[in-house]
């Protein structure tokens, strides 16, 4: 398994372990690691400093491709709770995007004990009550993020249906073409930043080319949407969750995927922290690293 350890300079900095997802790599969170790790390099407060551990998710770029099944978000979070053992951390936090945020999550409910608190953004689960009649009573903004969410549904979920049903036939076309896999995480980009028209409007060109070529060059387009087959067949998608006492933070970005209702989300997470951003979109660290950087900070200051 493939990981970035930065180590912070700071004697009592807080272990953090931050978790990317899909269509992203390692190279989505380069731009917040080194001002996590050494704030006082970076105009911060020392007192905020992390050591952080950045993994590269089984079957995702240099950790892949996976030779063998069942890699779903548990396992990847009980290979997280492994790892931060063996690196000596009994005492940490957890951050993540997309998968990573599911993946953050488990993290702290299979670990809980030495998991000090957890900062997401895209909450893939508490997006909608279990009661749908509660849906009668919602408010204007509680409207335009659930027709957000029925846009979404309906438009843009054609990936994640096959990558849940059929990953294996989809990898031999993008593993065959680097158009192909350029077009098929680019479209993401465009569709799910905050730009007007061209994704590199919200993300460096050059950073979201290597994103793309780190999948090109591993071959890891099959065992990345894996991911997904493992997690919908292990019965662990997207539906109801166990309930988290665990601190959790959460940022909300105004053009990512889903954006979650509060009321909603804090009947099975222990909200703490929920910052609503003005801008940014699905890859937060690469549209709005500094702001994310310092949410991260807010939120952990609760729980050193």
């Amino acid at each position: 398994m493939h990981f970035l350890h930065v180590r912070s300079p700071e004697p009592d900095a807080l272990p953090l372990i931050v978790t990317h997802g899909w269509p992203g790599s390692i190279v989505e969170l380069l731009e917040i690691l080194r001002p996590l790790a050494d704030p006082r390099a970076h105009g911060g407060n020392p007192a905020d400093a992390f050591h952080v551990v950045a993994p590269s998710i089984p079957g995702y770029g240099f950790s892949g491709p996976t030779r063998d099944t069942g890699w779903d978000v548990r396992r990847v979070a009980r290979a997280w709770a492994t790892l931060m053992a063996r690196l000596g951390y009994a005492r940490y936090g957890a951050h993540g995007t997309d998968w990573g945020s599911r993946i953050s999550r488990d993290l702290a409910l299979l670990d809980g004990e030495h998991v000090v608190g957890v900062h997401i953004a895209l909450m893939l689960t508490s997006i909608l009550p279990r009661d749908l009649s509660e849906l009668k009573d919602v408010s204007a903004d509680e409207q335009r993020r659930l027709q957000r969410l029925d846009e979404v549904r309906r438009d843009q979920m054609g990936y994640g249906m096959i990558q849940s049903t059929r990953p294996q036939t989809l990898a031999y076309a993008l593993t065959d073409s680097p158009v192909g896999q350029l077009a098929w995480i680019v479209e993401k980009f465009k569709e799910w930043t905050d730009s007007s028209d061209l994704p590199e409007e919200a993300v460096d060109r050059d950073q979201m080319l290597t994103n793309v070529m780190v999948y090109w060059l591993t071959g890891t387009a099959g065992s990345s949407a894996r991911l997904y087959y493992e997690t919908m067949h292990a019965g662990s998608g997207w539906g109801a969750e166990e309930p988290s006492t665990i601190p959790t933070g959460v940022m909300v970005l105004p053009r990512d995927v889903t954006q979650p209702i509060r009321r909603f989300a804090e009947r099975t997470n222990t909200i703490v922290h929920w910052t609503e951003f003005e801008r940014g979109g699905h890859f937060p660290s690469m549209e709005v690293p500094a702001r994310v950087v310092g949410d991260v900070r807010d939120f952990f200051r609760r729980c050193r």
